[in-house]
């Protein structure tokens, strides 16, 4: 049995029997178990932002919550240009000048180095797949070829949850429902940032970002309290 065969066959089992909601978690898991990387995430992408939907470890959902609120990193990039993205060490010049406050952070997490798979067709990409490992380094092309392999399974896992969604599916609906509820949240708290400071739409959602980095939060829950108190937000 080649190596392609053997990780195919692993996320097969990983994945039979599993709600279609539960199989991105079962494939981030799987990707640890076949690769050296300490943790995988999935997130998906919706008009340039990142919408975290499962990861292996708390540390690494810290780190996705983290991507989408500085609206930086390895993820984003690979979401934005549909290609690969390979940070071998992110406390080395290259890394670090690139997305250096993602950078520090993930280095204060432990994480040392980052790869993204954009998930998709070449033409669309719909999320990316994200490994995290402590050690810095890059990945051989067995290593490659199996995280390949993973997204490609991603993908299509995604695509099937799409489709149950669109149908009406009860497992697809629910799904989608929690994912949408959130990203629109975002959408409200931007627009009501736009209303109260007259700003366009890129400046009020870095506007929020900055907020909720500098108090310590996820984008996610600095948008839900805005929203939910209905507050002003001042230009300061």
């Amino acid at each position: 049995m080649s190596d392609q065969d053997r990780v195919a066959q692993v996320l097969a089992e990983e994945i039979r029997g599993a709600d279609p909601a539960e199989t991105p978690g079962r494939l981030c898991h799987a990707a640890v178990r076949l690769l050296p990387v300490t943790g995988a995430s999935v997130s998906l992408s919706a008009h340039g932002m990142p919408v975290p939907l499962s990861a292996s470890s708390p540390r690494v959902e810290y780190l996705m919550e983290v991507q989408a609120t500085l609206g930086d990193g390895p993820c984003l990039t690979a979401a934005a240009t549909g290609d690969p993205v390979f940070a071998s060490d992110l406390t080395a010049a290259r890394d670090a000048l690139r997305w250096p406050v993602y950078a520090q952070q993930a280095a204060a997490a432990g994480i040392r180095a980052v790869y993204a798979l954009p998930l998709g067709h070449r033409t669309v990409c719909v999320g990316t797949l994200d490994l995290y490992r402590e050690a810095p380094g890059s990945l051989d092309v067995a290593d490659l070829d199996a995280a390949r392999t993973v997204a490609d399974e991603m993908t299509r896992a995604l695509t099937a949850l799409s489709r149950g969604a669109d149908s009406g599916r009860r497992d697809g609906d629910t799904w989608l429902h929690g994912m949408i509820a959130h990203h629109d949240e975002v959408h409200q708290a931007v627009g009501m940032v736009m209303a109260q400071l007259g700003v366009a739409a890129d400046e009020a959602l870095a506007r929020l970002r900055a907020r909720a980095f500098a108090q310590g939060r996820t984008l996610m829950d600095a948008a839900h309290e805005l929203v939910g108190r209905r507050q002003g937000f001042d230009a300061g």
